[in-house]
């Protein structure tokens, strides 16, 4: 697995616990945590895919 595609994978685990934590405390900024980590899942798929077909 590419080095990106790890790093987009830590980021989108790290923001889908930061939306759980907000919406814990009551927060909507969690919207913007699970777009975020959305984002990231897709970015993580992206380089997983590039990886496979450079290779």
């Amino acid at each position: 697995m590419p080095r990106l595609a790890l790093y987009a994978l830590a980021v989108c685990a790290l923001a889908v616990v930061a939306a759980v934590v907000s919406f814990a405390q009551g927060s909507w900024l969690g919207v913007v945590w699970v777009l975020f980590a959305g984002l990231s899942s897709n970015m993580a798929w992206y380089y997983v895919k590039r990886g496979r077909t450079t290779s």
